[in-house]
């Protein structure tokens, strides 16, 4: 890999993408076609060094990254101990890509949690369109390659956590009822339960509405009494009909009570919208089951800091083991993939 230029002001005017030495290329282009459609080598990384005048060339040596229309990944360089320094950069820094996107800025940020760091970084205005969800992106990468995101605006560098990635999601073509889908996460914990306590239904809310009127003012005409009769026909042939019919279960939920560290719940569900990185697959063709695993902990604040307190970290750390070992039990039933928050893949055996 050629250096990364030091003394060319370029690379400090773009965002960057560092990363530890065990991560390739590669990782980093899968993890791109998870989320971008456009996702593509415009120019591979070469093979050999160049020579001569291509070596002095600023993108000599490497490869270029599409990500969007307006967006590509120029890289890896490598990073010397000096450019680390220069840049403030985490001192495993080995390899970098430099970002090129759009500049797009809206609002300023507005107030609450900052768990990625991004309010930090823009504090005059948050990044929109192409630029936000090449920068999502960027923290979502690092935190699952263990780097590092450097802004272009100011040099702030993002050192995402990558122990906050804690919730799974199975994407499966296999439906659990209720009672199996219990069963198969109580292998995980025995003291998991269903949450399907009923709330009933009390009948409509009304309240008194002035007369309606149209554009003009002017009251709307009431529906004679035989249109009135037909209308209400119908509406009992519908309820009749629904009435008559089988109860269809949508979805349900099965929780684990952790006591001080939260809740874990498994949330099973159907999902029209498949992730990128299904698409195409045939059996994501009609839409996908999901059996989504997360962790709510008794402090949501502390869920959306960036550095939450060591409490809560300590909790996170042993609800993320449930967390894994429930999913794992739900992918050995149904099969198909698991994914984290970010949608990227993860190979269940690591679990």
């Amino acid at each position: 890999m050629p250096d990364l230029p030091v003394d060319d002001p370029r690379p400090a005017r773009h965002h960057l993408l560092a990363l530890p030495d065990d991560v390739g290329a590669e990782e980093v282009e899968v993890l791109a076609l998870s989320r971008f459609t456009a996702a593509g080598w415009d120019r591979r990384v070469p093979q050999t060094a160049p020579r001569g005048r291509a070596a002095r060339e600023p993108l000599a040596g490497v490869g270029v990254l599409r990500l969007s229309r307006h967006s590509t990944m120029a890289g890896p360089y490598a990073v010397t101990p000096d450019a680390v320094r220069a840049l403030g950069l985490p001192d495993d820094t080995a390899a970098a890509f430099v970002v090129t996107s759009p500049r797009e800025r809206g609002e300023p940020p507005y107030p609450g949690g900052d768990r990625e760091g991004l309010k930090r970084a823009f504090p005059d205005a948050m990044p929109i369109r192409d630029e936000e969800r090449v920068l999502r992106w960027l923290v979502d990468a690092a935190r699952r390659l263990g780097g590092a995101v450097r802004v272009a605006d100011g040099g702030v560098v993002l050192i995402p956590d990558p122990g906050a990635a804690v919730d799974l999601t199975v994407f499966s073509d296999v439906w659990l009822e209720p009672a199996t889908g219990l069963a198969v996460v109580q292998r995980a914990t025995p003291s998991a339960r269903l949450a399907l306590d009923a709330v009933p239904w009390q009948g409509p809310s009304i309240t008194p509405q002035a007369p309606a009127t149209g554009p003009d003012g002017a009251p709307l005409t009431r529906l004679g009494e035989r249109a009135r009769r037909r209308v209400h026909d119908r509406s009992a042939d519908f309820d009749a009909a629904a009435l008559a019919g089988p109860d269809e279960l949508t979805g349900y939920g099965v929780e684990v009570d952790l006591g001080p560290d939260g809740l874990v719940v498994v949330e099973a569900g159907g999902d029209e919208v498949v992730p990128l990185v299904l698409r195409g697959l045939p059996w994501t063709a009609q839409g996908v089951v999901t059996y989504r695993v997360r962790w709510e902990p008794a402090d949501l604040e502390e869920l959306e800091r960036e550095h939450p307190s060591e409490a809560h970290r300590t909790a996170r750390a042993r609800a993320q083991g449930l967390v894994a070992a429930a999913a794992r039990e739900v992918h050995a039933v149904v099969g198909g993939e698991v994914a984290d928050a970010a949608e990227f893949l993860v190979d269940p055996a690591d679990l």
